[in-house]
Protein backbone atom coordinates (compact mmCIF):
# COMPACT_ATOMS: atom_id res chain seq x y z
CA UNK A 1 0.00 0.00 0.00
CA UNK A 2 2.93 2.44 0.82
CA UNK A 3 4.30 1.49 -2.06
CA UNK A 4 1.84 2.17 -4.64
CA UNK A 5 1.36 5.67 -2.84
CA UNK A 6 4.86 6.38 -3.33
CA UNK A 7 4.63 5.59 -7.16
CA UNK A 8 1.34 7.96 -7.39
CA UNK A 9 3.70 10.32 -5.73
CA UNK A 10 6.24 9.98 -8.20
CA UNK A 11 3.55 10.55 -11.22
CA UNK A 12 2.25 13.23 -9.69
CA UNK A 13 5.66 14.81 -9.51
CA UNK A 14 6.65 14.22 -13.55
CA UNK A 15 3.21 15.39 -14.38
CA UNK A 16 3.26 18.86 -12.61
CA UNK A 17 7.17 19.08 -13.96
CA UNK A 18 5.56 18.55 -17.62
CA UNK A 19 2.83 21.24 -16.84
CA UNK A 20 4.99 23.43 -15.89
CA UNK A 21 7.41 22.86 -18.85
CA UNK A 22 4.98 23.31 -21.32
CA UNK A 23 3.29 26.44 -19.46
CA UNK A 24 6.83 28.07 -19.65
CA UNK A 25 7.35 27.02 -23.76
CA UNK A 26 4.77 28.54 -24.39
CA UNK A 27 4.68 31.77 -22.51
CA UNK A 28 7.59 31.95 -24.25
CA UNK A 29 7.05 31.55 -27.31
CA UNK A 30 3.92 33.56 -27.21
CA UNK A 31 6.28 36.37 -25.49
CA UNK A 32 8.22 35.97 -29.06
CA UNK A 33 5.32 36.46 -31.11
CA UNK A 34 4.00 39.60 -29.31
CA UNK A 35 7.50 41.09 -29.87
CA UNK A 36 7.89 40.22 -33.46
CA UNK A 37 3.45 41.35 -33.84
CA UNK A 38 3.94 44.53 -31.71
CA UNK A 39 8.01 45.66 -31.74
CA UNK A 40 6.89 49.38 -31.07
CA UNK A 41 4.09 49.08 -28.60
CA UNK A 42 4.39 52.06 -25.59
CA UNK A 43 3.60 49.20 -23.22
CA UNK A 44 5.92 46.99 -24.10
CA UNK A 45 8.32 47.15 -20.83
CA UNK A 46 5.35 47.33 -18.64
CA UNK A 47 4.02 43.93 -20.17
CA UNK A 48 7.58 42.38 -20.02
CA UNK A 49 7.88 43.34 -16.83
CA UNK A 50 4.83 41.69 -15.44
CA UNK A 51 4.99 38.37 -17.42
CA UNK A 52 8.62 37.84 -15.92
CA UNK A 53 7.13 38.21 -12.71
CA UNK A 54 4.10 36.14 -13.34
CA UNK A 55 6.66 33.47 -15.21
CA UNK A 56 9.09 34.26 -12.02
CA UNK A 57 6.17 33.23 -9.77
CA UNK A 58 5.20 30.67 -11.53
CA UNK A 59 8.76 29.00 -11.23
CA UNK A 60 9.00 29.71 -7.21
CA UNK A 61 5.48 28.00 -6.95
CA UNK A 62 6.69 24.74 -8.88
CA UNK A 63 9.98 25.42 -7.03
CA UNK A 64 7.81 25.02 -3.54
CA UNK A 65 4.97 22.21 -5.04
CA UNK A 66 8.40 20.10 -5.70
CA UNK A 67 9.79 20.53 -2.38
CA UNK A 68 6.98 19.73 -0.81
CA UNK A 69 6.74 16.33 -2.82
CA UNK A 70 10.20 15.11 -2.31
CA UNK A 71 9.18 15.96 1.60
CA UNK A 72 6.06 13.58 1.24
CA UNK A 73 8.16 11.03 -0.91
CA UNK A 74 10.79 10.86 2.07
CA UNK A 75 8.12 10.79 4.02
CA UNK A 76 6.32 7.86 2.36
CA UNK A 77 10.16 6.30 2.27
CA UNK A 78 10.68 6.31 5.82
CA UNK A 79 6.92 5.09 6.63
CA UNK A 80 7.69 1.84 3.71
CA UNK A 81 11.18 1.74 5.72
CA UNK A 82 9.51 0.93 9.28
CA UNK A 83 7.21 -1.96 7.58
CA UNK A 84 9.75 -3.61 6.35
CA UNK A 85 11.82 -3.46 9.55
CA UNK A 86 8.51 -4.31 11.01
CA UNK A 87 7.58 -7.51 8.78
CA UNK A 88 11.21 -8.44 8.94
CA UNK A 89 11.32 -8.27 12.63
CA UNK A 90 8.02 -10.11 12.84
CA UNK A 91 9.49 -12.89 10.52
CA UNK A 92 12.54 -13.43 12.76
CA UNK A 93 10.18 -13.89 16.09
CA UNK A 94 8.20 -16.19 13.89
CA UNK A 95 11.38 -18.22 13.27
CA UNK A 96 12.33 -18.14 16.84
CA UNK A 97 8.98 -19.59 18.23
CA UNK A 98 8.71 -22.28 15.15
CA UNK A 99 12.20 -23.48 16.37
CA UNK A 100 11.16 -22.89 19.89
CA UNK A 101 8.44 -25.28 19.17
CA UNK A 102 9.67 -27.77 17.24
CA UNK A 103 13.84 -28.08 17.73
CA UNK A 104 15.74 -29.30 20.55
CA UNK A 105 17.58 -26.79 22.19
CA UNK A 106 20.91 -28.04 22.98
CA UNK A 107 21.62 -30.26 19.83
CA UNK A 108 19.64 -28.46 17.18
CA UNK A 109 17.84 -32.01 16.30
CA UNK A 110 14.28 -32.11 16.19
CA UNK A 111 12.09 -32.04 19.58
CA UNK A 112 9.83 -35.80 20.59
CA UNK A 113 6.92 -33.44 19.74
CA UNK A 114 7.64 -32.82 16.44
CA UNK A 115 9.20 -36.72 16.06
CA UNK A 116 5.73 -38.04 17.35
CA UNK A 117 3.87 -35.84 14.48
CA UNK A 118 6.33 -36.80 11.72
CA UNK A 119 6.35 -40.57 13.02
CA UNK A 120 2.58 -40.48 12.43
CA UNK A 121 2.55 -39.06 9.20
CA UNK A 122 5.69 -41.96 7.68
CA UNK A 123 3.29 -44.32 9.50
CA UNK A 124 -0.17 -42.99 7.53
CA UNK A 125 1.80 -43.14 4.39
CA UNK A 126 3.82 -46.18 4.85
CA UNK A 127 0.26 -48.32 5.52
CA UNK A 128 -1.19 -46.15 2.39
CA UNK A 129 1.58 -46.98 0.40
CA UNK A 130 2.62 -50.61 1.86
CA UNK A 131 6.22 -49.09 2.24
CA UNK A 132 8.07 -49.81 5.18
CA UNK A 133 9.39 -47.94 7.58
CA UNK A 134 12.07 -48.32 10.56
CA UNK A 135 12.21 -46.77 13.29
CA UNK A 136 15.55 -46.65 15.34
CA UNK A 137 16.22 -45.89 18.92
CA UNK A 138 19.52 -44.76 20.47
CA UNK A 139 21.08 -43.46 23.49
CA UNK A 140 24.37 -43.08 24.49
CA UNK A 141 26.24 -45.69 26.60
CA UNK A 142 28.88 -43.43 28.68
CA UNK A 143 27.47 -40.47 29.21
CA UNK A 144 27.23 -40.40 32.90
CA UNK A 145 30.90 -41.49 33.58
CA UNK A 146 31.86 -38.27 31.45
CA UNK A 147 29.34 -35.92 33.33
CA UNK A 148 30.88 -37.39 36.65
CA UNK A 149 34.55 -37.12 35.07
CA UNK A 150 34.81 -34.25 32.98
CA UNK A 151 31.81 -32.13 33.90
CA UNK A 152 28.41 -31.72 32.41
CA UNK A 153 29.82 -29.32 29.71
CA UNK A 154 31.66 -31.86 28.48
CA UNK A 155 28.58 -34.09 28.44
CA UNK A 156 26.81 -31.77 26.52
CA UNK A 157 29.21 -31.18 23.87
CA UNK A 158 29.48 -35.43 23.57
CA UNK A 159 25.31 -35.31 22.73
CA UNK A 160 26.11 -32.43 20.27
CA UNK A 161 28.79 -34.17 18.86
CA UNK A 162 26.58 -37.39 18.35
CA UNK A 163 23.61 -35.19 16.89
CA UNK A 164 25.86 -33.64 14.18
CA UNK A 165 26.93 -37.42 13.36
CA UNK A 166 23.18 -38.49 12.98
CA UNK A 167 22.91 -35.33 10.76
CA UNK A 168 25.35 -36.42 8.78
CA UNK A 169 24.65 -40.03 8.41
CA UNK A 170 20.71 -39.48 7.70
CA UNK A 171 19.02 -39.00 4.18
CA UNK A 172 17.12 -35.91 3.64
CA UNK A 173 14.02 -37.91 3.77
CA UNK A 174 14.25 -39.45 7.22
CA UNK A 175 14.23 -37.39 10.72
CA UNK A 176 16.88 -37.53 13.91
CA UNK A 177 15.06 -36.61 16.97
CA UNK A 178 16.55 -36.34 20.41
CA UNK A 179 13.26 -37.21 22.51
CA UNK A 180 15.15 -36.47 26.58
CA UNK A 181 18.26 -36.91 28.02
CA UNK A 182 21.09 -39.11 26.48
CA UNK A 183 18.08 -40.48 24.23
CA UNK A 184 17.43 -40.37 20.33
CA UNK A 185 15.14 -41.98 17.69
CA UNK A 186 16.08 -41.72 13.51
CA UNK A 187 12.84 -42.54 11.09
CA UNK A 188 13.94 -44.23 8.50
CA UNK A 189 11.22 -44.57 5.74
CA UNK A 190 12.05 -47.23 2.78
CA UNK A 191 15.52 -47.78 4.29
CA UNK A 192 16.48 -51.80 3.85
CA UNK A 193 18.69 -53.51 6.14
CA UNK A 194 21.49 -52.44 4.50
CA UNK A 195 20.71 -48.95 3.81
CA UNK A 196 20.10 -48.91 7.99
CA UNK A 197 23.69 -50.75 8.48
CA UNK A 198 25.25 -48.14 6.82
CA UNK A 199 23.94 -45.50 8.79
CA UNK A 200 24.79 -46.91 11.54
CA UNK A 201 28.54 -47.93 10.81
CA UNK A 202 28.74 -43.91 9.69
CA UNK A 203 28.59 -42.71 13.50
CA UNK A 204 31.27 -44.58 14.46
CA UNK A 205 33.79 -43.50 15.84
CA UNK A 206 32.72 -41.02 18.59
CA UNK A 207 34.88 -39.18 20.22
CA UNK A 208 35.27 -35.75 21.48
CA UNK A 209 38.44 -33.10 21.96
CA UNK A 210 39.71 -31.16 24.67
CA UNK A 211 42.47 -29.74 25.88
CA UNK A 212 43.35 -32.91 28.06
CA UNK A 213 43.11 -35.13 24.78
CA UNK A 214 40.26 -37.36 23.13
CA UNK A 215 37.25 -38.86 24.81
CA UNK A 216 36.11 -41.44 22.79
CA UNK A 217 32.36 -43.21 24.18
CA UNK A 218 30.05 -45.28 22.19
CA UNK A 219 25.67 -46.06 21.75
CA UNK A 220 23.49 -48.48 22.02
CA UNK A 221 20.41 -49.01 19.41
CA UNK A 222 17.23 -50.70 19.19
CA UNK A 223 15.76 -51.10 15.95
CA UNK A 224 12.08 -52.03 14.65
CA UNK A 225 9.83 -51.98 12.00
CA UNK A 226 6.23 -50.75 11.93
CA UNK A 227 3.57 -53.60 11.66
CA UNK A 228 0.52 -52.26 10.05
CA UNK A 229 -2.57 -51.41 12.63
CA UNK A 230 -0.20 -50.49 15.81
CA UNK A 231 -0.32 -47.20 16.94
CA UNK A 232 3.11 -44.82 17.56
CA UNK A 233 3.18 -45.14 21.07
CA UNK A 234 3.45 -48.96 20.32
CA UNK A 235 5.87 -48.62 17.42
CA UNK A 236 8.10 -46.31 19.95
CA UNK A 237 7.88 -48.85 23.04
CA UNK A 238 8.76 -51.98 20.90
CA UNK A 239 11.83 -50.04 19.70
CA UNK A 240 12.79 -48.78 23.19
CA UNK A 241 12.24 -52.44 24.64
CA UNK A 242 14.95 -53.49 21.59
CA UNK A 243 17.49 -51.11 22.58
CA UNK A 244 17.58 -51.93 26.38
CA UNK A 245 18.07 -55.77 25.09
CA UNK A 246 20.42 -54.73 23.14
CA UNK A 247 22.10 -53.05 26.42
CA UNK A 248 21.77 -55.88 28.48
CA UNK A 249 23.57 -57.96 25.88
CA UNK A 250 26.24 -55.04 26.08
CA UNK A 251 26.23 -55.81 29.73
CA UNK A 252 26.81 -59.37 29.83
CA UNK A 253 29.29 -59.54 27.56
CA UNK A 254 31.68 -56.98 29.25
CA UNK A 255 31.02 -58.54 32.47
CA UNK A 256 34.30 -60.71 33.62
CA UNK A 257 33.23 -63.25 36.82
CA UNK A 258 36.34 -63.11 39.24
CA UNK A 259 37.64 -66.62 39.38
CA UNK A 260 38.13 -68.46 42.67
CA UNK A 261 41.68 -68.96 43.96
CA UNK A 262 42.79 -72.38 43.95
CA UNK A 263 42.92 -73.98 47.17
CA UNK A 264 46.22 -75.47 48.59
CA UNK A 265 45.99 -79.08 49.22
Amino acid sequence: MVYKNSRGANWSLWGAALVVILSLTAAVASFGVWIESEPNDPFYQFDITQSVRGLSGLVLLFSVYTLYQQLKLKRIRGQLAEQIDVAEQSHKRAEEFFKLAVLDPLTGLHNRRFAEERLCAEMAQAQRNGTSLTVLMLDLNDLKNINDNHGHETGDLALKRFAQRLREATRGSDLAARIGGDEFVVVLPECHVRGVLQILERLRPLEIELEAGRISFSYSVGQTDYKIGETPAELLRRADHALYAEKKIRKAASFKPVGLAPIDS
